[in-house]
């Protein structure tokens, strides 16, 4: 015998445990006038998603089939998390604000205005692959004023225009800024948000990623949001001076350390960058070898108070062995070379994300876009129009 099916998109609430509602004359329910067997307000709803491999990335619509207008629809996913939505202005469907994420079952519950309910439920298919990103800087940190809110994503971003649009960032100051997207070092996509102007000492950033459900094209679905903050630390930065030699910290417009250095050797791959460069990160004692920055067997060293500027290699750092050019030559494989006093001062004094503002001729050109955080190498329109928004 076949079993007739039963269409999945309709769902009654006389079926649905705990749903009946009963009502009584002036002696209540079930005493003298009463009516035990008053029929409960019918209700049925149908859902644009349904069975157990309901499409991705999509809204819920929950529409009313049959009942008085709808109150209240809830759709939360198997975690509890809630899908936020509303009430169409005539009371006849609701639509979820976001949108379902993959691999993810969900249970929907609708009241409308009569007192009667109706519940549905469904699964979104796997997804074939997921997409992850990485954040930068981390959370809760504290920064310089230079720092670009910088997204680096495990796989390709083909929808970037839906992506950035998923992308909020808040300010304690309403900061101006725009996201700009590019090709990291490592080859991954990468999106940046960068103030218009150097960010203003003590903001507080927030970045929501409500990415969950999105589908970034090629490099497959998100199937989570996203959220940090940071701060702006103290209002510092770095002049390099390559035709001088000299290194000049400056704390509110203030001087605060001029130091002696040597740059890179001009004339060639050895030169330094120049340009406004971000320190990216401080590393403390590290192996440097050139080999693993394209200049074959030139050295091999342990470096002290490592600060590093660019993905290609350019640090600030403490160079002893090149003390007879501090002040007066540049004779580095590129990196800033300083004391080991002087190089010690600068790194207990300088934070990530401050920039580093390098000027002179003897560069072999200015740092790229990609070459860690080379942003503010661009004009603000030249930033804005990397948006995939504009």
């Amino acid at each position: 015998m076949n079993r007739i099916p039963v269409p999945a998109l309709l769902v009654t609430a006389a079926l649905t445990l705990g749903l009946c509602a009963c009502s009584g004359g002036s002696g209540g329910a079930g005493g003298p006038g009463g009516d035990d067997n008053q029929a409960a307000p019918k209700t049925r709803i149908s859902v644009n998603l349904t069975g157990d491999r309901a499409r991705a990335g999509e809204p819920v619509t929950v529409t009313l089939a049959e009942g008085e207008r709808l109150k209240e629809v809830s759709v939360t996913d198997s975690k509890g998390a809630r899908l936020e939505g509303k009430v169409s202005a005539d009371g006849k469907s609701w639509t979820s604000s976001r949108k379902v994420t993959p691999g993810t079952a969900y249970a929907v519950e609708a009241r409308d205005a009569a007192g009667g309910s109706a519940k549905a439920a469904f699964t979104t298919a796997a997804p074939d692959k997921v997409n992850k990103l990485t954040l930068a800087p981390g959370k809760n940190t504290t920064v310089g004023i230079a720092q670009p809110l910088s997204i680096v994503f495990d796989h390709p971003v083909k929808n970037k225009a839906d992506v950035e649009k998923h992308l909020k960032v808040t300010t304690s100051n309403n900061t101006e800024g725009s996201w700009g997207w590019m090709q990291d070092w490592s080859g991954k996509d990468r999106v940046d948000w960068r103030p218009k102007e150097y960010w203003k000492s003590g903001t507080k950033v927030t970045l929501d990623a409500t990415l969950s459900g999105i589908d970034s094209g090629v490099g497959g679905w998100f199937v989570r949001d996203y959220t940090t903050t940071f701060s702006i630390g103290r209002n510092q930065l770095v002049k390099v001076d390559l035709d001088n030699h000299r290194l000049t910290l400056l704390r509110d417009g203030q001087t605060v350390k001029n130091v002696p250095m040597s740059a890179g050797t001009p004339g060639g791959e050895k030169a330094s960058w120049r340009g406004k460069t971000v320190l990216m990160s401080k590393e403390g004692t590290i192996n440097m070898r050139s080999e693993t920055v394209g200049l074959g067997d030139a050295y091999d060293k342990m470096v002290d108070y490592s600060m590093r500027l660019t993905w290609s290699g350019m640090y600030a750092h403490a160079a002893p062995w090149n003390a007879a050019y501090f002040g007066s030559a540049n004779k580095s494989s590129g990196c800033i070379g300083m004391s080991d006093a002087n190089a010690r001062s600068v790194y207990e004094a300088v934070q990530v994300g401050d920039p580093f503002e390098i000027t002179g001729s003897d560069a072999k050109g200015t740092q790229a876009l990609n070459n860690g955080y080379g942003e503010w190498n661009l004009s603000w329109a030249e930033w804005q129009s990397k948006s995939a928004l504009r």
